[in-house]
Parts: C-alpha cells; sequence; structure tokens
C-alpha cells in the first residue's frame, strides 16, 4: 500500500466493508507518534506495566 493515493477510491477496494476497528487501524498505523512509541516499546524490555500504559495511552485492547 505504501504510495498508494488515499484519495483514489481504486487503491481502497474494500472500504465499503470496513468496520469502525478497521478504520482505526489504519489511522493508527499511520500516526507517526503510535509509531515512535511502538518502536521505543519494541525495543524496550517490556513488562506487564509498561505494556498496560501503552494499551492505555493509545486506547488499544486485544481480544484473546
Amino acid at each position: 500500500m505504501p504510495g498508494a493515493d488515499w484519495k483514489s477510491e481504486e487503491a481502497y477496494p474494500d472500504a465499503k466493508k470496513a468496520e469502525a476497528v478497521d478504520i482505526a487501524w489504519e489511522w493508527l498505523r499511520r500516526n507517526c507518534e503510535y509509531q515512535r512509541d511502538y518502536m521505543a516499546l519494541a525495543a524496550s524490555q517490556r513488562s506487564s506495566a509498561t505494556t498496560d500504559h501503552f494499551r492505555q495511552q493509545w486506547g488499544l485492547s486485544f481480544r484473546g
């Protein structure tokens, strides 16, 4: 998808089928601050406290 024209309907053929969670993820994964925080989390020694803080900060919930 790099270089896709976000204004072009052809670049996103399944957009009409997308649910709110799909749109939220697309926004989040393109967010520079989220990318920075994620990279910092990935590089750190993760503890449940740091992971919980990250999840709360970005409003994430994971299905088990």
